[in-house]
């Protein structure tokens, strides 16, 4: 692919892996980056033919791609009528249906990935599925052995094999991206995230991030973390709020700091914000959120808001104030 970029496709010519891209976060971080002009791997288990263990028919990775591909021809044709076009082929969606506590599974990936493309400039682990079996309200010795090492497996285990297969391709060439996605910051996550296996899970990507932030810059790399704020991804919205998107604010009834969520797309926008800053390097290491950076890049949700949820959170909701939005979003 050509090594050209334009204003509207700054990452023309790059190649990223989404690994865990089905829905919510993962899915919005593959189609930002398909925006921006990258060609997008987006792997999962759940796809037209096979649904998970989450449980979730609704949205697969094939949809994914297509969505990934659809953005990249809008940027496309915003970019001609710019008077800049960008070349055919940048901001295309590729699925591959993946489990990635499956290494072979892994290793093929990524030899595809090399085959075809010769190269990864930025790799997502945003694998998850975990909340399936997680035993809220339990002690750890209450909850299902079994179903704790799964969290585990598929919260950190996960992770671990896709940076082993993918690392080597990554560091190939200067610039490489290496992004860990977690639930919580690095200051908000210093409290315990009960049950003790949804706290490992995600403590666990924030301490990856810093063992592979020593071992990643010699090559010319970074390593980050990075956490949206309240989420209102698909199942979010449909399952514990019985809400659309076009009608979130009505979940507010059951919680009223849910009025401090926000769409997937704010981290989307985050990551891409990320891999297309020539200086990412400076934040080597460090455990970022959606609402922080938006303040560093300027960009904003859907609805032109920036929502700092986890200052939120930790001001507000964990100090047990009233709901009030002001100043946070």
């Amino acid at each position: 692919m050509a090594e050209e970029t334009t204003t509207r496709t700054p990452l023309t010519g790059k190649v990223a892996l989404v690994a865990g891209a089905t829905r919510g976060a993962g899915r919005a971080m593959a189609v930002e980056l398909g925006r921006a002009g990258a060609t997008v791997y987006v792997t999962g288990r759940t796809t037209r033919e096979h649904v998970s263990e989450v449980g979730r028919a609704t949205e697969t990775i094939e949809e994914t791609a297509e969505l990934v591909t659809a953005a990249g021809e809008a940027a496309r044709w915003a970019s001609a009528e710019g008077g800049a076009a960008a070349p055919a082929g940048c901001g295309t969606g590729i699925a591959v249906p993946t489990d990635h506590l499956d290494p072979a599974a892994v290793r093929a990936l990524t030899e595809r990935i090399d085959r075809e493309q010769g190269r990864l400039d930025i790799l997502v682990n945003d694998l998850w599925g975990g909340d399936v079996h997680v035993e809220w309200g339990k002690k750890m010795w209450e909850h299902d052995l079994e179903k704790g090492l799964r969290v585990l497996r598929l919260g950190v285990e996960s992770h671990i094999v896709t940076s082993r297969y993918a690392l080597p391709l990554l560091i190939r060439r200067p610039g490489g991206l290496l992004v860990e996605v977690t639930d919580g910051t690095e200051e908000f996550n210093r409290r315990y995230r009960e049950p003790f296996y949804y706290d490992l899970a995600k403590s666990g990507p924030i301490r990856m991030t810093k063992g592979l932030a020593q071992e990643l810059p010699e090559y010319g790399c970074t390593a980050v973390c990075l956490t949206p704020g309240w989420l209102r991804s698909e199942a979010m919205l449909d399952t514990h709020f019985k809400v659309t998107e076009e009608d979130w604010r009505a979940g507010c009834a059951q919680n009223p700091h849910f009025a401090i969520s926000e769409t997937p797309v704010f981290v989307g926008r985050a990551l891409a914000a990320l891999a297309c800053d020539p200086d990412v390097a400076r934040v080597n290491g460090q455990a970022l959120s959606s609402g922080g950076l938006a303040k560093v890049y300027g960009f904003t949700d859907v609805d032109g808001s920036a929502p700092d949820a986890w200052r939120y959170i930790t001001e507000v909701e964990q100090e047990g104030k009233p709901a009030d939005t002001t100043g946070y979003r």
